[in-house]
């Protein structure tokens, strides 16, 4: 049987466990969010609005009783659980405002294409599956929930096994938002029974966030299945810092970015690839900026870095540091492995990589940076583009000519330049190459998982315009 529990990564304690579904019980919660969604694709965009703005206030009223139960179950710091709390809140708020607008009925020119009437209808297409990691437990989960709910889809949850009580809890806000009974549905059952469920009839597309294997693992069964998926991966991002960058605030930002959610976080700056002309004043300051965070209890307000979410996720973090070491690396702050109970993880810094060494080409999942110098625009681009990754990456230069440059060069789904990779409703998310296929957020976001209904009307029909259909 799959191992479903909360288990404090500060201390290592079983908290809570959970039986899995049995086969049956299973089909039951397939069939309701079937039956769900015969309900829901029924409802106007502007009452799904109305359940999505009841959600929204739901996560605000309990932020904090919410936050506390992601920071036992996966070790963030309880003032980044809250902020993603509230973050999920807005997101659910922008597509409850935006929703009506993404989902209009799109004109075409009639003219070009010989009819009277020509437009774009989007419509939904069912029940999503959602394989869910636990890094951003609540967040990974709205970011695809809020739109698809809102194109009138339903979702079936299943999340990462050691976050259970933030999957359950989340059911239960949409639940309580007056969503119909089924719309959204957690199942407690392990990874063994997602080609199960994928292959239901009853489910018509899937959405992961998580490894390139469990990438390709979905993949392949939807493909044999002819259905929809988008697949947010893994990302070894580069932060480029030129000559002419403030280097003070790279430095600064550079840890925040690095360090983010205890170092876990996808889009978190994992290589750090500076010019020579500004290498050792950058080094300086980012070595001494990781060694000042405080490593503690993710409870205490005044820790920056909580432990990392299983002592196997540590393992692997240490290890890929002593293999650097081992080959030639050079430690510039941190790098030991910590005693005591909980599964911490000091905020690292190593330099002189090499191809020869798994940070060279990995991605480091946890408060660990690889430091890189090169010695022009040309060779920070190969340094940047030089992994099978391409989620999010950073850039830093005043200078115009560059910038322009980067946002053209860095092969990524996402650019930022001066400022930390993040995700917003408003911008569309994801990945190239082995970091995945498909967006997130935006429209475009919430067309993923429609059907974009071409819609033709030639002479004898009425002469109501498109834009009038509910949906």
């Amino acid at each position: 049987m799959p191992h479903i529990a909360t288990t404090n990564p500060a201390t290592g304690q079983v908290l809570k466990t959970y039986e899995a579904m049995s086969a049956e019980q299973l089909d039951g919660a397939i069939e309701r969010t079937d039956l769900a969604y015969q309900q829901l694709r029924t409802t106007t965009v502007d009452q799904r609005a109305r359940w999505m703005t009841v959600a929204a206030d739901l996560l605000d009223a309990e932020r904090d009783e919410i936050a506390r139960i992601m920071t036992t179950e996966m070790g963030k710091t309880y003032a980044s659980a809250q902020a993603e709390v509230t973050k999920c809140a807005t997101a659910a708020r922008f597509y409850a405002d935006k929703a009506p607008g993404f989902l209009a009925d799109e004109p075409a020119d009639a003219d070009a294409v010989k009819a009277t009437r020509a437009f774009i209808r989007y419509q939904p297409i069912g029940v999503v599956l959602a394989v869910m990691p636990w890094n951003f437990p609540l967040w990974q989960v709205m970011r695809f929930a809020a739109p698809a709910l809102m194109a009138g889809n339903t979702g079936l949850l299943k999340h990462a096994s050691n976050v259970p009580q933030t999957a359950l809890l989340l059911e239960d806000v949409f639940r309580r938002a007056g969503f119909p009974e089924g719309a959204f549905t957690t199942v407690l059952v392990g990874s063994d029974a997602v080609e199960t469920i994928l292959a239901d009839p009853r489910v018509r597309a899937a959405t992961l966030t998580g490894s390139e294997p469990a990438g390709r693992s979905i993949a392949q069964i939807a493909g044999r299945e002819l259905k929809k998926t988008v697949l947010e991966l893994g990302g070894s991002d580069p932060f480029v810092v030129m000559p002419s960058a403030d280097v003070d605030r790279a430095a600064e930002v550079a840890t925040t970015a690095r360090c983010q959610n205890n170092g876990q976080s996808c889009i978190a700056a994992k290589r750090f690839i500076v010019h020579t002309d500004v290498f050792d004043a950058f080094a300086e300051k980012f070595a001494a900026n990781m060694a000042a965070l405080r490593v503690g209890d993710p409870m205490d307000p005044d820790t920056d870095v909580g432990p990392l979410a299983s002592e196997r996720g540590r393992d692997e973090v240490h290890a890929q540091v002593r293999d650097a070491v081992d080959n030639g690396a050079t430690v510039l702050c941190g790098g030991e492995l910590p005693t005591g109970e909980g599964w911490f993880y000091p905020p690292t810094v190593v330099t002189d990589l090499t191809p020869t060494m798994r940070m060279w080409s990995e991605e480091v999942f946890g408060p660990v940076a690889g430091l890189f110098r090169v010695s022009s625009y040309e060779e920070a681009i190969e340094v940047a583009n030089g992994t099978n990754f391409g989620l999010g990456s950073n850039a830093w230069t005043r200078d115009p000519a560059e910038q322009e440059r980067f946002a053209t060069d860095l092969d990524a789904g996402n650019v930022f330049i001066n400022g930390m990779t993040t995700s917003y409703p408003e911008l569309p998310f994801g990945g190239v190459k082995n970091s995945g296929y498909g967006r997130e957020l935006s429209a475009l976001g919430m067309r993923e998982f429609c059907n974009t209904k071409t819609v033709w009307v030639g002479e004898g029909a009425a002469s109501a315009g498109a834009g009038a259909h509910a949906e």
